[in-house]
C-alpha cells in the first residue's frame, strides 16, 4: 500500500502547524513522494520552498529533484537542478544519466557519463552507473564505449556483479557480438532469470532455435530460485519461424499454457505470429479466437466472464484489443473492467477508466458509480470512495449498500455503522445485503449492545427470512462473545442450510467449545446436510483450539474418503496449527513436507508461534528464515520472529531483526484493547497508563494486583520481550492494554455484569493469568476476545483451559 499522499500531508502539517523547519533530510522524502505520487505541481512548489530555505543546492535535495523531474520527463528542469548544485556525488551523476536514458536520449546519457569521468572530483563508477549507461551503448550500437566500460568493470571488480554481467551480455548481444555475450554468460556464477533471458535472446535473434530451446530446458531445471517467465518465452519465439519447427512451437505452446503465460497479451500475440510463420494457421486462429472482430456484446460477454469467473488480467487484455478494433466500451464493459481492476488491485488502471468515465460524461450512471465505489474500496482507498459518494447527486440504495459493504470489508466497521445511520436519516430502507454487511461490522467491533439493536432491526424489517442474514446473526453473536445467543438463534431457525451449520460450528470453534462443535457436525451429517470446504475449516479449527488431535486428524482424512473433498491449503494450515499447538512440531513439519502444495506464510507463522510456546529454537529459526523469505515486507512476521528470539534471550538477534524492520520502514502495531460501555466504545493502547486518569484506572489496577497477589498471582515477566530491568518489566506488564480495558470495564459497570474486552493482538500469558484471578476476586465474568479466539474468565478459571 502506498502512502505518498500521507507523506505529503504530513509535510504540509509540519510547515503549517509547527515552528519546525524542514531540512535536507525532510525535503528529499517529500519530493520523492511527489514523484511517485504523480504530484508534479506540488513537487514544484516544494522545490520553491527548498530554494527559499537555501537547500535546493544541497546534494540530497538536488538528487531527489533530479529524480522527480526525470520521472515526469522534464529534462530541462532536471539539468538546471544538476547544474546549480554546489556539490555533486555519484548519485547525482547516475540520476542525470538515468533521466536521459529513460526518455531515449542515449547519446546524451553517454555524454554525461564521459563528463563524470572527466570531472575533477574523481568519482568512481559503481554498479548503478554501469547498468544505467550500458543500455544506451546497446541502443546506439556504441561498441567501443561498451568495450571501454567492460575494461573499467574488470578494473573495478564489478564484472562479477550479476546485474552488471547481465547488462554486458545484453549490450554485446544487441551489438551483434554473440561470442562475447556467451562468454560473459558462462563466466557468471550467480545467474538469475534475466541472465538466462538475455543469452536466450542472443541465440534466438540469430535464428538458432535449437540452442535457444536447449537453454530454456536448462533454465527450467534450475529450480525455484530461477524460473522461466513471460520474457523467456517471448525471447525464444522469434527463433521458431520455420514450418519444420512446428512441433517445437507446439511444445512451447503447451508449456506456456501450463505455466499460465497466456494471461500476457504479448505472449498470445507472439504465439499468433509464430504459428503464422510456421504455416499453422489453424493453431494461430485457436490463439486468436478471442480477439477476432466481434460485436460489442460479444466482447462484453468475454470481458465480464473473465472478470468475474476467470483471469481478470485477461479481461483487461480483451478490453485493450476491443478498443484497438475500433469499438467503444459501454456501461457493461466499464463495470466489468472495474471489477477486474479491483480484483487485481490495479489502482492506476482503474483510475484511467474513471478518467474515461468523467471525460465522456457518464459518471452519473448508477451502475458505473457503484462499480467505482467498490473498486476504490478493493484498492484500499476508502477515502476516494467517500469523496466519490459524497459527490453523487442521486444516491440509490445500491450506492449506500456499496459504501456499507466497502467499509465493512476494509476493516472500517465504525464508518460502516455511521453510513448506515445516515442512510436511515435519508429515508432509505436497507435490504438484506446492507444488513449482512452491517452485521459483519458489529462482529468486528464485538459490541453486544449494538449487535442486539441490529438484530431487532432485522426482526422489525422481516429480514430474518434471508438465510445469509441468519448466518451473519449467528456469526455476529459468536464474535460478540455470546455463543449462547448464537446457539439460541440457531435452534430457533426453521430453515437451515449448510452455511447455517458451518456458522454455528465456527462459533463454537472460536470459543474453544471443541466437543460441542464435533457433536453439531455429526448432527449436521445425520440430518442430511453436506459439509463443504468451509465446514471442514471450522471443524478442524475447533479441534485445534480444543486440543482434540485424534479427532481432528480423523476428520481431515475423512473429508476426502467420505465427503469427496480434496483438502486445500487452509485445511492443511488448520492441521499444522493443531499439531504444533499440541507440541507435535516435527509431525507438523512432516505434514508440511508432504503437502501437495507449497506452504504459505500463514502456516510458517503458526509453526513459529508454537515453537516459541514449546521452546524449540532450532525448528523456530528454520521456520523464521522461511517466513521472512516468503513474506519479507509484512511487519507482523518480523515481530513474530523478534518475539521468538527474545523468548530465548537472543537480544543481539532481536536487535538485528528490529533493525531490518526499521530499514524497511515497518512499524509494529501497538497493542490495543477496547470495551463497549453504554453503547460507546473506549479504546486503550499499551503503555497509556494515564489515558483516563480521572477514572483512576491505574490506581484501580494497582488495588486489583494487591488482591490477586494474595491468591497466587506472580507477574510473568517472560511476557515482556524487551531487554530491560525487572522493575521496568513490571511497569510494562501493568500497562498492557487489556489490563487497562478490564479495569475501566469493572469501574464503569455494575456489580455482576459481564465485562467484554476485545484485543487486536494475542493475549499474553501474564494478562491471561492475571485476569483469571481478577475474575475470582471481583466475582465477575470477564470475556476477552483476542485475534485468535475467546477467553471466558470466571471464578479463577478460563474456558480455554490454559490451552491457547
Amino acid at each position: 500500500m502506498n502512502f505518498f499522499d500521507d507523506s505529503i500531508l504530513m509535510f504540509c502539517e509540519l510547515v503549517s502547524s509547527t515552528d519546525l523547519k524542514p531540512d535536507n533530510f525532510t525535503f528529499p522524502c517529500v519530493i520523492k513522494s511527489c514523484a511517485l505520487g504523480f504530484r508534479i505541481g506540488l513537487g514544484e512548489a516544494i522545490h520553491g520552498l527548498a530554494a527559499k530555505s537555501g537547500l535546493d543546492s544541497d546534494v540530497f535535495v538536488g538528487n531527489a529533484l533530479i529524480m522527480m523531474y526525470g520521472k515526469f520527463g522534464l529534462v530541462g528542469d532536471a539539468v538546471k537542478v544538476f547544474d546549480n548544485m554546489s556539490q555533486r556525488n555519484l548519485v547525482s551523476w547516475n540520476s542525470l544519466i538515468r533521466v536521459y536514458s529513460e526518455i531515449g536520449l542515449y547519446k546524451e546519457s553517454i555524454v554525461v557519463f564521459v563528463r563524470m569521468l572527466q570531472d575533477e572530483c574523481g568519482l568512481v563508477p559503481d554498479v548503478a552507473t554501469l547498468v544505467t549507461v550500458l543500455p544506451s551503448c546497446a541502443r546506439e550500437g556504441d561498441i567501443e564505449m561498451g568495450k571501454m566500460l567492460h575494461g573499467l568493470a574488470i578494473k573495478l571488480s564489478l564484472i562479477h556483479e550479476v546485474t552488471v554481467n547481465n547488462a554486458f551480455v545484453d549490450m554485446y548481444a544487441k551489438c551483434e557480438l554473440s561470442n562475447a555475450a556467451q562468454t560473459l554468460f558462462e563466466e557468471n556464477k550467480h545467474k538469475n532469470t534475466v541472465s538466462w533471458n538475455s543469452i536466450i535472446w542472443n541465440f534466438s535473434r540469430n535464428d538458432d532455435a535449437s540452442k535457444a530451446l536447449d537453454l530454456l530446458r536448462e533454465l527450467h531445471m534450475e529450480g525455484d530460485e530461477v524460473r522461466v517467465n513471460e520474457v523467456t518465452i517471448l525471447n525464444v519465439l522469434p527463433a521458431l519461424s520455420q514450418k519444420s519447427q512446428i512441433m517445437s512451437l507446439k511444445e512451447l505452446h503447451g508449456y506456456s499454457l501450463r505455466r499460465e503465460f497466456f494471461g500476457d497479451e504479448l505472449v498470445a500475440n507472439a504465439f499468433i505470429v509464430a504459428y503464422a510463420k510456421c504455416e499453422s494457421l489453424s493453431s494461430a486462429e485457436f490463439v486468436f479466437h478471442e480477439i477476432e472482430t466481434k460485436m460489442l456484446n460479444s466482447w462484453n460477454a468475454v470481458i465480464d466472464g473473465n472478470a468475474q469467473y476467470g483471469d481478470p488480467r485477461k479481461a483487461l487484455d480483451f478490453y485493450l484489443e476491443m478498443r484497438s478494433s475500433g469499438l467503444h466500451p459501454d456501461r457493461f464493459s466499464l463495470t466489468s473492467l472495474l471489477l477486474a481492476c479491483s480484483k487485481l488491485r490495479l489502482l492506476p488502471s482503474g483510475k484511467e477508466i474513471h478518467g474515461f468515465v468523467l471525460r465522456n460524461g457518464i459518471d452519473t450512471d448508477p451502475f458505473i458509480s457503484v462499480s467505482l465505489l467498490s473498486f476504490y474500496f478493493r484498492c484500499n482507498k476508502p477515502q476516494f470512495s467517500r469523496a466519490l459518494f459524497d459527490g453523487m447527486i442521486n444516491k440509490i440504495p445500491v450506492s449506500w449498500n456499496a459504501m456499507i459493504s466497502g467499509y465493512e470489508q476494509s476493516g472500517c466497521p465504525e464508518q460502516a455503522l455511521d453510513t448506515f445511520h445516515h442512510m436511515l436519516k435519508q429515508g432509505i430502507r436497507p435490504n438484506a445485503i446492507a444488513v449482512t454487511s452491517l452485521l459483519g461490522a458489529c462482529s468486528q467491533l464485538s459490541c453486544l449492545r449494538l449487535a442486539k439493536e441490529i438484530h431487532c432491526f432485522t426482526l422489525k424489517g422481516n429480514l430474518t427470512e434471508d438465510v445469509f442474514v441468519n448466518c451473519s446473526i449467528i456469526d455476529m453473536y459468536a464474535k460478540c462473545g455470546c455463543i449462547e445467543f448464537s446457539q439460541r438463534f440457531f435452534d430457533s431457525m426453521t430453515k437451515k442450510i449448510s452455511a447455517s451449520w458451518t456458522a454455528m460450528i465456527s462459533g463454537y470453534a472460536v470459543h474453544g467449545h471443541g466437543k460441542e462443535a464435533l457433536l453439531l457436525f455429526e448432527q449436521m451429517r445425520i440430518q442430511g446436510f453436506m459439509p463443504d470446504h468451509f465446514t471442514f475449516v471450522s471443524i478442524l479449527m475447533a479441534c485445534s483450539h480444543a486440543g482434540l488431535i485424534e479427532e481432528g486428524l480423523e476428520y481431515f482424512y475423512e473429508m476426502h474418503s467420505l465427503d469427496g473433498l480434496i483438502p486445500r491449503l487452509e485445511h492443511y494450515t488448520c492441521v499444522v496449527d493443531m499439531l504444533a499447538r499440541a507440541g507435535k512440531l516435527y509431525d507438523a513439519m512432516e505434514l508440511m513436507k508432504n503437502m501437495p502444495m507449497e506452504a504459505d506464510a500463514k502456516i510458517w507463522t503458526s509453526l513459529i508461534s508454537s515453537c516459541r510456546i514449546h521452546g524449540n529454537m532450532v525448528l523456530g529459526r528454520i521456520a523464521a528464515e522461511k517466513l521472512l523469505q516468503l513474506d519479507p515486507n509484512r511487519v507482523e512476521n518480523y515481530v513474530l520472529v523478534s518475539n521468538l528470539l527474545a523468548q530465548s534471550g537472543k537480544w543481539d538477534d532481536v536487535r538485528s531483526v528490529r533493525a531490518k524492520m526499521k530499514e524497511k520502514r515497518l512499524q509494529k502495531d501497538a497493542g490495543c484493547s477496547w470495551v463497549e460501555i453504554g453503547g460507546k466504545i473506549y479504546n486503550f493502547v499499551v503503555g497509556h497508563h494515564m489515558l483516563s486518569k480521572s477514572e483512576g484506572i491505574q490506581k484501580f489496577w494497582t488495588e486489583l494486583e494487591v488482591k490477586i497477589r494474595k491468591i497466587g498471582y506472580i507477574p510473568d515477566t517472560s511476557s515482556v520481550l524487551h531487554d530491560v530491568g525487572q522493575e521496568e518489566k513490571l511497569q510494562i506488564l501493568r500497562g498492557h492494554s487489556e489490563k487497562l480495558a478490564v479495569s475501566f470495564g469493572l469501574l464503569k459497570t455494575a456489580d455482576g455484569m459481564t465485562v467484554r474486552i476485545c484485543k487486536n493482538l494475542r493475549i499474553c500469558c501474564d494478562c491471561h493469568n492475571a485476569i483469571k484471578l481478577v475474575s475470582k476476586v471481583v466475582n465477575r465474568e470477564i470475556v476477552v476476545r483476542d485475534n485468535k479466539r475467546f477467553h471466558h474468565f470466571k471464578d479463577g478459571c478460563c474456558s480455554c483451559g490454559d490451552y491457547w
